[in-house]
């Protein structure tokens, strides 16, 4: 497995975690290989789902011959972030901050990225030995709370996630963003319905590219 240090880079260089919630089983290897294909290093399969673990290993063994990272988002309590790291999910999404996720990541060499909003809740997550701080629901204060978080306290990467499209992307990466969480704005769940994957990967291009003109 990937150690933290490697996930974190890849991620950054990636610029975008996809997030796919509610895929089903049977189409979610498909979605993720299109979705990398189109360009995105990191995937990220939610864990409110009962077959979470078989997604994260079956998208694992699928994208294992590339460069993509494949982990779990959404994961709220100790016993789950066992299951997905067991799984083979390399890194370790969640909404709130939760201690004993981030410990039983760090245990593994996985790395962790809780969820934060103010400061408080940022450094209790760095304390705890979080890897990168994921900033949710971004979109409910904006850019500029990039800023704000890394002000105090330092290089820790931030991870906006939630309401984030090509629409607004370039003002998050200009705030400080190291990457993005991306769900309906990457995901085309219409296309996943109809079973059109062609559509599925155009979608994923128009967030790619929309990221990489926001870096440049």
């Amino acid at each position: 497995m990937t150690d933290s240090q490697q996930v974190r880079e890849r991620i950054v260089e990636s610029g975008i975690v996809a997030v796919l919630r509610g895929v089903d089983a049977d189409r979610i290897v498909p979605v993720a290989r299109a979705i990398h294909e189109a360009g995105v290093g990191a995937i990220e399969v939610t864990a409110n789902d009962p077959h979470v673990s078989e997604k994260v290993a079956a998208v694992d063994e699928a994208l294992a011959d590339t460069n993509a990272v494949v982990g779990a988002g959404t994961v709220l309590d100790e016993a789950t972030a066992q299951s997905v790291i067991d799984a083979g999910a390399e890194f370790v999404l969640a909404p709130d901050v939760n201690p004993a996720v981030v410990t039983a990541c760090n245990r593994h060499g996985v790395l962790s990225a809780p969820g934060v909003m103010t400061p408080t809740e940022a450094v209790t997550a760095i304390e705890a030995g979080a890897d990168v701080l994921k900033l949710f629901p971004a979109s409910t204060v904006g850019p500029d709370h990039v800023g704000a978080l890394q002000g105090p306290l330092g290089d820790v990467p931030v991870l906006p996630t939630g309401g984030i499209g090509p629409d607004n992307v370039a003002d998050f990466f200009d705030a400080g963003a190291a990457a993005v969480g991306v769900g309906s704005s990457i995901v085309d769940y219409d296309a996943i319905a109809d079973g059109d994957l062609e559509q599925v990967q155009r979608t994923a291009e128009t967030m790619v590219e929309a990221v990489a003109d926001a870096r440049r």
